[in-house]
């Protein structure tokens, strides 16, 4: 299966993505797939030996449940949007520079 160059397939209307897929739609259209080379064969064996999710950090993460005041919360999440971070990393990050000053 040769890509074909032309429109991007989100600016396709209903019959030209009907016509670029067309192919899918005959039986044993996965069979004419082909063997790994030996690149994509090592990158599939190091995903594999990874594991799904996301990367382990430290010990890992463990999921809590908290109640926090809207205020607060919303107050967190501005600041967190603007240091394009997500709400989980920026609770970590107050809590590391709280353990550090507990620590001095």
């Amino acid at each position: 299966m040769k890509k074909k160059k032309g429109k991007p397939w989100e600016q396709m209307n209903t019959r030209e993505l009907a016509e670029a897929t067309k192919e899918f739609d005959l039986p044993g259209a996965i069979d004419r797939g082909r063997p790994l080379n030996p690149a994509e064969r090592e990158q599939h064996r190091r995903a594999a030996k990874r594991g799904r999710g996301r990367p382990k950090i430290g010990k890992g993460a463990e999921r809590i449940n908290i109640t926090i005041e809207r205020d607060l919360l919303a107050q967190a999440d501005a600041i967190a949007h603007q240091r394009k971070i997500g709400r989980s990393e920026m609770i970590a990050s107050a809590l590391r520079l709280l353990i550090r000053r507990k620590a001095s």
